[in-house]
């Protein structure tokens, strides 16, 4: 018998596979990134529009002689610090800077005892406790042309509904709007009026989120509501109340609505502040001084710049503490 011939197939190349070779890590890398950029792309340009390049117009305007033709054209002279010294020399310069802080000042202390009282008040969840503190948002949903028009109404020395409670109780009539001593009072109730919805909003929101069982902890302890308060509620709000008095400090600032509709500043400039002033004198004259309002306009977003950086540095010591 002859040797069995045994032929060998050469291999199928066909059926093997060559190993695929991973992306480079650079371009896994790179598909991340531009995603991330193409998020903040539409709020980078929303800041640089509407933020940046205002705050570098009003700035270049502060810095030279802007007149109503230059203004135009575009061709006015640099001055340097000329209109920040015009402003410190102008006589108004004391009387707004003090109408300013109390008006600010004695806004934000009432709107965030008044807020902070309604917030716990409205805490205990009792019947029509949501419907109540529904009514209570109306004067922070109302425009503000609206609020400050009716104020102006209800504070009307004729026929406002004020005088007329106080004429009814046996009290003389108090000019509110047109008295130097009454009209800063005005706007401050009506500013008060309008700025406790948010510290209740905001407040309630805090305290929502403080756990009850610190408070049943503290009443098997013999603590009282007031005890209670100061213990357990008043403390733990320390974040919230932070960042409710900051923005309603930035708000405060710059409250131009109820003060101009109110008294336009008036009268004898008694309850002038830095944002009316910043707007007269810019728009509310005949030959518009636009370097010195841009200059006091420029004050206020310091001032708001140096409380924002003040409450930066505060919450990051308590982070690190």
């Amino acid at each position: 018998m002859g040797a069995t011939k045994q032929t060998t197939r050469p291999p199928d190349h066909r059926s093997a596979r060559a190993p695929v070779a991973p992306p480079p890590a650079e371009g896994r890398r790179r598909s991340p990134q531009w995603a991330a950029w193409a998020f903040l792309a539409p709020v980078t340009l929303y800041l640089a529009l509407f933020y940046a390049y205002p705050l570098y117009r009003n700035l270049d305007l502060s810095l030279r002689n802007y007149t109503v033709r230059s203004f135009v054209h575009g061709d006015a002279p640099f001055t340097g610090l000329k209109n920040y010294r015009t402003v410190l020399d102008d006589p108004t310069f004391a009387p707004a800077l003090l109408h300013t802080v109390v008006f600010t000042v004695v806004s934000l202390v009432f709107q965030y005892a008044i807020g902070l009282a309604l917030a716990v008040f409205f805490h205990q969840n009792f019947r029509l406790s949501a419907t109540l503190r529904a009514l209570f948002l109306v004067p922070w949903l109302l425009p503000l042309i609206v609020s400050a028009s009716t104020w102006s109404w209800m504070l009307n020395s004729d026929s406002g509904i004020v005088n007329s409670l106080l004429s009814g109780l046996g009290f003389d009539p108090v000019n509110w709007l047109t008295s130097p001593t009454w009209s800063l009072a005005s706007v401050i109730i009506a500013n008060i009026w309008i700025g406790v919805p948010f510290n209740l909003v905001v407040l309630y929101s805090g305290l929502q989120s403080i756990p009850g069982s610190l408070y049943e902890a503290a009443a098997l302890d013999g603590a009282n509501a007031w005890q209670r308060f100061w213990s357990i509620t008043f403390p733990l709000l320390r974040p919230v109340s932070a960042i409710t008095l900051l923005l309603g400090l930035i708000y405060t600032l710059k409250v131009f609505d109820i003060i101009w509709i109110m008294t336009k500043g008036g009268p004898a400039d008694s309850s002038t502040t830095f944002a009316t002033w910043s707007y007269q004198l810019g728009f509310g004259n005949l030959l518009p001084a636009f370097g010195p309002g841009a200059a006091v306009g420029n004050l206020l977003v310091v001032a708001a710049l140096v409380f924002g950086l003040v409450y930066v540095r505060v919450q990051r010591k308590q982070a690190l503490s």
